[in-house]
């Protein structure tokens, strides 16, 4: 799927059913507006107006090119918070757990992406997986190589995709051929930095693999990188799996936890997204809030490697900031739909129950919080850009038969989270153009 930059004069009219978020149906009534019969009308790339059809109507300038999507449900383009796109091609290998997963297959593919030509290949497939699922922007992974992070770049700018990604740093406690050094990785990352931030829909981050690959110094150097770029985004895991969290207190015997790491080095701020953090105690929790840093859920992940169950009562008893993430290849799929398949039983294991109207939710206007996005993805606000997608109730026979019976949104909703992939997705659009073939004719 490709996409053209919008072109500045031409206005089009949407109409379908129209849904976006404004704040978390958890906590609050007035949480989403939707319209059954409703219009977007897009300017340029971004959104002008959202509402009713009768109401905007009159708003539509003669000439505006209208695209009639009626029985369908538009709604943001999805927001996946923690995806490793060098992990593509090693999506569903089997494997007893996390660390083994990565020594095993992890690692051996990463080191593939040194070579230029590799790492384009992959993120042109990666670029297409995201969109045919409905995922118009993503924190993405990179591997250790700077030619990772500019084929990844290269290609979400050809797309006018809007992308974050940052060069992994890893100095320790990994093969000799994926590591760098304290100085050689801030080296790195600032020139990838003055590359790509900012360009276009791109923005970095400080990405460190996960405490026990990293020396104190290179920790140390990550959050000197965060001071001088603020506005740079930092993703890192964190309390994923027991094993995991018990070699981190072996390896930093003088941390609290190992939340307490990150927060060390200065790495706990807004706009820093801390993947799974399974294993967090209340104080860790509290932390995490007060510091306006996110949790990237990673549902699939987290049962297939059997790291266990995400808390969602502790989590909202702190306020976390939570985000909804598929997190390939150790997630099982691109599809934020079967992630939110995922995302509900994980929660009914623990005693929640997760409603649609959250998951999805979670998988929007969340993410672009979390991310100070939110005036420009994530939702229907006038001013956005205008990233979004058509659910196809009829997608297939079971859902088109399920959504029949459905006599309210969050029903409508819940069939498409539990019976829902990419076929679903009818149709995507970025800055108000359509990625792909697929889109309808105009009238």
């Amino acid at each position: 799927m490709t996409t053209t930059p919008p072109t500045q004069s031409i206005t089009r009219a949407i109409r379908g059913r129209v849904l976006h978020f404004l704040r978390d149906p958890q906590f609050h009534d007035d949480a989403y507006q939707y319209w059954e019969d409703g219009v977007l009308i897009v300017t340029a790339g971004h959104i002008a107006a959202a509402g009713d059809y009768t109401a905007l109507a009159a708003q539509i300038p003669a000439g505006a090119e209208v695209i009639d999507h009626r029985g369908k449900l538009i709604l943001p383009g999805f927001i996946d918070t923690h995806v490793h796109y060098p992990q593509t091609d090693i999506i569903a290998s089997p494997s007893p757990g996390l660390l083994h997963w990565l020594e095993t297959y992890t690692f051996p593919e990463e080191r593939r992406f040194a070579e230029p030509e590799y790492a384009a290949a992959v993120a042109g497939f990666f670029a297409d997986e995201l969109l045919r699922n409905g995922t118009t922007s993503a924190v993405a992974w990179s591997t250790v190589h700077t030619a990772s992070a500019d084929a990844l770049f290269a290609e979400a700018d050809r797309r006018n995709l809007r992308l974050v990604t940052g060069k992994v740093l890893m100095d320790r406690n990994c093969p000799e051929f994926l590591r760098d050094t304290a100085e050689s990785g801030a080296r790195d990352s600032a020139d990838l930095i003055s590359r790509w931030h900012g360009k276009n829909r791109l923005s970095y981050a400080i990405t460190p693999r996960f405490a026990p690959t990293s020396s104190d110094a290179q920790l140390a150097a990550c959050g000197e990188l965060a001071r001088a770029y603020p506005d740079a985004f930092i993703q890192t895991h964190v309390a994923e799996n027991r094993d995991e969290v018990k070699w981190v207190a072996e390896l930093f015997p003088q941390a609290r936890s190992y939340l307490d790491i990150y927060d060390h080095y200065g790495l706990l701020r807004p706009g820093a997204l801390y993947g799974h953090a399974i294993y967090l105690d209340q104080d860790d929790r509290k932390r995490l809030a007060d510091s306006g840093a996110a949790v990237a859920h990673c549902p699939t992940s987290n049962l297939f490697l059997g790291s266990g169950f995400y808390d969602f009562h502790q989590s909202d008893a702190h306020r976390l900031n939570v985000t909804l993430a598929t997190d390939v290849g150790g997630g099982t799929s691109f599809s934020m739909l079967r992630t939110m398949n995922a995302a509900h039983k994980v929660a009914r294991m623990g005693g929640y129950h997760l409603s649609a109207l959250r998951m999805f939710y979670l998988a929007t206007r969340a993410a672009a919080d979390a991310l100070g996005w939110s005036e420009r993805v994530g939702s229907f606000t006038p001013g956005c850009e205008a990233d979004f997608i058509v659910l196809d109730p009829q997608a297939t026979p079971l859902i088109a038969r399920r959504s029949e019976r459905s006599e309210t949104l969050e029903e409508q909703l819940f069939a498409f989270a539990m019976l829902g992939d990419d076929r679903v997705i009818g149709n995507v659009y970025v800055m108000g153009e359509a990625a792909g073939a697929s889109a309808p004719a105009a009238h």
